[in-house]
C-alpha cells in the first residue's frame, strides 16, 4: 500500500480529522515545490519516519503524489491548485449573462477543468497502460460538451425563448442552477471514472497487502466521490443564490450593484470553504464490507472488510 494511503488509514477515519488534514494539505504554497522535493517527501513518508500532521514533507506528499501510481501529479490538477484556478470559473459560471456565448464559454472552461481534475485523481490501480485510451478521450470530450451545454441551459432558455417574466427569470438564474450544478458535478465524476466501475479497483486487507481487484469497491469509490463533488458544487450554488434572492427582495431592492458584489464574494467564500469539507465527507481510504465484495475476495477480509483507494 502506498505511504499516502497508509497515512490516511491511520489518521483519516474521522470526519473532523480529515477536515483538519485537508485544510493543511490545501495550502497553495506547496505548489512551489519541485518534483525532486516532492519525490523525496514521498520517500521519507514511506521510510516509516513518524511525521506530525503539519510536517511539510507529509503535506507535500499527500498533496502532490498519486496514491496508486506514486507519480507526481500535474501542477494545475493538484488539490491546492483547485481553489485559485477554479474560483474565477465558478463565479463566472453562476453569473447572469446577457447572451448565450459568455455562458457557454465560462461553462466550457469550468467543465474542462473539472474533467481533467476528475481524471487525474481517479483510481488507476487496475489500468494496464498509462496512456489514455481512445474510449477515455471520447468520454472526456463527450462529458465536457454535454456539461457545457447543460450548465448554460438557464441562459439558453432565457435568450432563445425571450423570457421577460421576473419570477421566471429569478427561477432560471438562481433556483435551477442549484440542482443543475450538483447533478453535472456528479455526472462528470461518474462518466470520467466509469472504467473503475467496469474494471474494478485494487483492494487491500487490514495489513495493507493487495488481495485482488473488486468491481464492487470501484462502484463504491466512484459513487462516494460523485456525491462529494455534488455537495461541493451544489452548496456553492445554493448558498449565494438563496442569499442574493433574499437581499434583493427584503434589504437591497434598489442597490443592485451591492447585491452583485455580495453574490460574487459569497460564491468565492462558500466554494473555498466547501473544498476541504466536501473532500472530507468520505475517507480517502474507504472500507467495504466483506459481504459486498466478490466471493473470491471474501476470504481475505479476515476482520470483516477490505480497503480501497477512493480517489478524489
Amino acid at each position: 500500500m502506498d505511504p499516502n494511503l497508509l497515512y490516511w488509514k491511520s489518521h483519516g477515519q474521522s470526519f473532523l480529522g480529515r477536515v483538519q488534514i485537508w485544510f493543511n494539505i490545501l495550502d497553495p504554497s506547496s505548489l512551489l515545490t519541485s518534483n525532486l522535493e516532492i519525490q523525496k517527501a514521498h520517500d521519507d513518508l514511506g521510510s516509516g519516519e513518524k511525521l506530525s500532521g503539519k510536517d511539510q514533507h507529509l503535506l507535500i506528499s499527500l498533496s502532490s503524489v498519486h496514491a496508486d501510481s506514486g507519480a507526481v501529479l500535474p501542477l494545475i490538477f493538484r488539490p491546492p491548485a483547485l481553489m485559485p484556478l477554479s474560483i474565477p470559473w465558478v463565479v463566472a459560471s453562476l453569473l447572469p449573462h446577457r447572451s448565450v456565448s459568455p455562458a457557454l464559454a465560462w461553462q466550457f472552461l469550468l467543465q474542462s477543468y473539472n474533467a481533467g481534475f476528475n481524471y487525474t485523481h481517479r483510481n488507476s490501480s487496475s489500468e494496464q497502460s498509462e496512456k489514455r485510451s481512445l474510449r477515455q478521450l471520447l468520454l472526456m470530450a463527450g462529458t465536457v460538451s454535454y456539461a457545457t451545454f447543460a450548465g448554460a441551459l438557464p441562459q439558453i432558455i432565457i435568450s432563445r425563448l425571450h423570457v421577460t417574466s421576473a419570477p421566471l427569470q429569478s427561477f432560471l438564474r438562481f433556483a435551477l442552477p442549484i440542482p443543475l450544478s450538483a447533478a453535472l458535478a456528479a455526472f462528470s465524476v461518474s462518466v470520467i471514472r466509469s472504467e473503475e466501475k467496469e474494471n474494478g479497483v485494487r483492494v487491500f486487507d487490514s495489513n495493507g497487502n493487495p488481495v485482488g481487484i473488486s468491481k464492487a469497491a470501484g462502484e463504491k469509490a466512484v459513487r462516494e466521490t460523485a456525491l462529494s463533488r455534488a455537495a461541493l458544487f451544489g452548496t456553492t450554488a445554493a448558498v449565494p443564490n438563496m442569499l442574493t434572492l433574499l437581499l434583493q427582495r427584503r434589504i437591497f431592492q434598489r442597490n443592485s450593484l451591492l447585491v452583485t458584489s455580495i453574490h460574487y464574494s459569497s460564491v468565492a467564500l462558500v466554494f473555498a470553504l466547501m473544498i476541504p469539507l466536501s473532500f472530507s465527507i468520505f475517507p480517502q481510504l474507504g472500507a467495504i464490507e466483506k459481504e459486498s465484495v466478490e466471493k473470491e475476495l471474501q476470504a481475505a477480509a479476515v476482520d470483516g472488510h477490505l480497503f480501497y483507494h477512493r480517489g478524489l
